[in-house]
């Protein structure tokens, strides 16, 4: 993913909402992981806390943030467990303490009966969240809408009076969002898209202005590749492996960019098998005739 357009460190997007980036940019994380500041009043929301390699500086930001606005954190929201998301829970739990301020209660989906957040070699103590729970405070009510497919554990958070999403990493400001589940996955965008925001606040990248085209576009676009697939499989005469259907299916796509393209057609293959579309494993895959 390459990011385009600019994004400030610290930006107000609305009178309940601020953004600052998490000061790791990559070709992963664009400009750096989006964390939002919500809420109005003294006690507010934060949305992601960026990377554990990048907390000093990132810290340093909301800090500042937070004494210019006159508040601290009652919750903090981890949309899901990848690093540039989770990773700054110790700091800014640290941070607060050499404020003086009430201690904040962390929230996040778990991924299995046994999940235990560890950052850093840190452990630290988070609550287990419920679909269509809300999260309340001054300013501001955030629904929690569960959203798999990135990963198990991912949710988006939906402030219905405003009709806005804050999206995570299920639907990015520029480029498109990979997943661990691509069956999961689509079933999660078409719920998105049933809400209809009118506005997304993503988890990387621009906010999204007019989010129905893009949300569709991300449904139309894995579709196409699955549609691309499935024509291979009904034209290959014995079993086909995943790098074969990648040699035909982004046979105009740079040589060295194929290894990572096998993986979102094994990802598309894996839920097909789900679907009763296809038979096979690894690299042995046919067209289910049945």
């Amino acid at each position: 993913m390459t990011s385009l357009t600019a994004i400030p460190l610290i930006s107000r997007l609305s009178n309940n909402v601020i953004r600052i980036l998490g000061c790791n940019p990559g070709p992963m994380t664009l400009q750096g992981t989006n964390t939002y500041l919500v809420g109005s009043g003294s006690r507010r929301i934060l949305i992601d806390t960026g990377d554990v390699d990048t907390a000093p500086k990132y810290v340093k930001l909301l800090s500042q943030v937070l004494d210019d606005e006159g508040a601290s954190i009652e919750h903090m929201l981890i949309t899901h467990w990848h690093h540039d998301h989770i990773g700054g829970v110790p700091a800014i739990q640290n941070c607060l303490k050499t404020k003086n301020l009430k201690s904040v209660t962390v929230w996040k989906l778990p991924r299995s009966s046994t999940d235990t957040a560890i950052t850093n070699g840190e452990k630290f103590e988070w609550n287990s969240l419920n679909c269509d729970q809300m999260i309340e405070v001054e300013g501001a009510k955030l629904q929690i809408k569960p959203t798999p497919g990135h990963t198990t554990d991912h949710y988006c958070l939906y402030m219905e009076q405003e009709n806005i999403l804050f999206s995570g990493d299920c639907i990015l400001g520029e480029g498109t969002a990979v997943f661990e589940d691509l069956h999961d996955y689509m079933i999660s965008l078409k719920d998105i898209l049933k809400l209809s925001p009118s506005l997304i606040y993503p988890g990387h990248g621009p906010v999204i202005n007019d989010p129905v085209p893009r949300i569709q576009y991300y449904i139309q676009h894995r579709q196409q590749r699955e549609d691309e697939i499935l024509k291979c499989l009904q034209n290959a005469t014995e079993p086909i492996s995943v790098m074969e259907i990648v040699q035909i299916v982004y046979k105009t796509t740079p040589k060295d960019l194929w290894p990572a393209a096998s993986i979102n057609v094994n990802h598309h293959l894996e839920k097909l098998n789900k679907e009763g579309k296809v038979i096979g494993q690894k690299n042995n895959w046919l067209l289910n005739k049945l």
